[in-house]
């Protein structure tokens, strides 16, 4: 299968090495040994647990596969994380059995791509693979299918017309921890599949808070780079100025190991020329248990208290609790250590100059270099029109806003308008923000709530990782989404807590969080209340026919895809007497029918 367009490179795989289990090449889909008890839950398993059983046999790739499409197909009508399943991958996981049977052995990552969400781009191809896909296919990536994500990466409607995670062609994402869970975004289809174990783990694109918020709300890791340190080749672009695409894993070591495989320098991204190094470290030798012993770090309280409004409460009540923890943990905590200047209408004045001018300048260059342009769309305004008239891209009930300023600016992202925005940004995200309260206190890392933690990286290309922190307790009143369509803040919806560093750190900031996630083990306090039941230690028939090709439309019931229906009644009678089984495929047969 050809890669199809990838808007801001969302990602969704899993690491994989590779066992023959059957010489021939012929698949045997039954899993025979070790007994059930010795699998872990999909949604628990780490790299290294499946490395394990890949090296003593008792697992393959083409099972790993089947498994995560049995379970993609069982959630996917309530979430619609998932956009498509690539008909290839099976193939691939074969070939890549294969391959280590001949003593052949690479990381392999079954993926999740994923579109713009636009039916304009629907059909359209690119002159090239990006970058970080050859890296991820050199790596033995099977390429599994797309994940959902925010149309246009949520860089089109004013926020009370649309919402997180909806496209046109993927429909609304829905978060797992509480039922019309918003999901945040943009990457949240990538987070969501993560969070219940439709895959390893993900590898997204983050303008500003792209990777950190779906992380922070699916109870899962989140890692934005530093900018240069992963190439944005072939990714549609937002802001070249500010770009970088990072990882979403349950955990901190999943998430440095797929770090590791994406970075790197590359000549068709200039950012990563600025690589202070020629071959990226190891991240995962990052992972120390003793990471935060003897480090400094500092909280920048008028960077946070901005943000805090009458939901935070619950979330600032657990980061006073975490601080603690880094202190116990070794740590020196260094309060008030605040950024020299902190205007945050002036940054949000002089972001909207910058990305608006850089988006449709970024665009009109991805779209010069499709080799297949079905529906003849070469810029910004060619998009807007085509939306306007597409009854799927439902405007005007979701309207063009964002689109319709960008046209109007009688700036380019190369006059001096544009470039003194960006100028004023970057020292207000340097030197006059997170680089100075480093440098001030002398300290390894600033730490944050996650919600407030993404702005001034992004502006000045700094890394960020983000941990979960806790959840909201089971009072919290429900808050509703600007369009009323989701709820943003409910009991058991997840929040995280963030790691702020210098460009180039990710190390000191991957050992802060793997330290500090250790001593928490926050993500296993709470279960999502829409889970996949297909396990793999659940048995198939080598006859069995899966069901590829899946195009999830917005608000259609489960029992409208016929093949779905089938599989679902099937599995709920083959579960009659499992009980936790057939809760669960009731359950998404009801979410998806309200």
């Amino acid at each position: 299968m050809q890669l199809s367009l990838t808007t801001r490179l969302v990602y969704v795989f899993s690491v994989v090495s590779i066992v023959l289990s059957n010489p021939t090449g012929e698949h045997q889909c039954r899993l025979v040994t070790p007994p059930p008890s010795k699998f872990p839950l999909l949604d628990d398993i780490g790299i290294e647990d499946l490395h394990a059983l890949f090296g003593n046999g008792s697992l393959t790739s083409v099972n790993l596969v089947r498994a995560y499409i049995e379970r993609i197909w069982e959630v996917n009508p309530t979430l619609r994380a998932v956009g498509e399943i690539n008909p290839d991958a099976l193939d691939i996981a074969r070939a890549l059995d294969v391959e280590r049977s001949v003593g052949r052995i690479r990381g392999h990552f079954p993926l999740l791509t994923s579109e713009a969400g636009s039916y304009a781009l629907v059909g359209a191809k690119v002159s090239r693979e990006s970058s970080v896909v050859t890296k991820l296919r050199d790596a033995g990536a099977v390429i599994l299918g797309k994940a959902t994500m925010g149309e246009w990466a949520q860089c089109r409607s004013r926020k009370a017309s649309s919402s997180h995670g909806w496209s046109a062609y993927g429909g609304q994402v829905l978060g797992a921890y509480y039922p019309q869970q918003d999901p945040s975004g943009s990457s949240s289809g990538s987070a969501v599949a993560v969070s219940i174990g439709l895959t390893l783990g993900s590898i997204a694109t983050e303008t500003s808070g792209s990777i950190v918020n779906p992380a922070e709300r699916s109870n899962v890791v989140g890692i934005k780079p530093t900018l240069g340190l992963t190439s944005r080749d072939m990714v549609i672009p937002i802001s070249l100025r500010q770009d970088t695409v990072g990882p979403i894993g349950r955990t901190v070591k999943d998430a440095a190991y797929m770090l590791s495989a994406i970075a790197g320098k590359d000549t068709h991204d200039n950012s990563t020329s600025t690589q202070p190094y020629d071959v990226p470290p190891d991240y995962v030798r990052s992972c120390n248990h003793l990471g935060l012993k003897g480090a400094r770090v500092g909280v920048p309280r008028n960077g946070i208290d901005y943000y805090v409004d009458g939901t935070t409460k619950p979330v600032m009540a657990a980061f006073e609790q975490a601080l603690q923890t880094v202190r116990d943990a070794g740590a020196r905590v260094i309060e008030e250590a605040n950024f020299s200047s902190f205007d945050a209408p002036a940054f949000a004045r002089n972001s909207s100059i910058v990305l608006d001018t850089d988006f449709v300048a970024g665009l009109a260059d991805y779209l010069s270099m499709l080799s297949v342009n079905p529906n003849n769309v070469h810029g910004l305004s060619d998009i807007a029109s085509f939306t306007k008239l597409h009854p799927r891209e439902e405007y005007p009930d979701r309207d063009t806003y964002v689109w319709d300023r960008q046209l109007s600016r009688n700036v380019t992202n190369s006059s001096p308008e544009s470039w003194a925005a960006y100028r004023a940004n970057l020292l207000m995200g340097g030197e006059h923000g997170v680089i100075g309260a480093l440098d001030r206190h002398k300290l390894d890392a600033l730490i944050m709530p996650t919600f407030a933690s993404f702005h001034l990286p992004a502006i000045a290309g700094l890394p960020i990782v983000s941990v979960p922190l806790g959840f909201y307790p089971a009072q919290t009143p429900l808050t509703m989404n600007l369009k009323r369509s989701m709820v943003s803040v409910a009991p058991n919806i997840p929040f995280g807590i963030a790691f702020v560093g210098r460009k180039w750190s990710e190390e000191k900031l991957i050992a802060l969080a793997y330290a500090f996630e250790q001593r928490t083990m926050v993500r296993r306090q709470m279960k999502p209340y829409v889970r996949p039941a297909f396990e793999l230690f659940d048995q198939l028939e080598p006859s069995e026919e899966l069901p590829y090709k899946l195009k999830v439309q917005y608000r259609v019931p489960m029992v409208d895809h016929p093949k779905l229906a089938q599989r679902v009644a099937q599995k709920a009678m083959s579960r009659l007497f499992s009980v936790k089984g057939w809760l669960r495929s009731m359950l998404g047969l009801a979410q998806t029918s309200l």
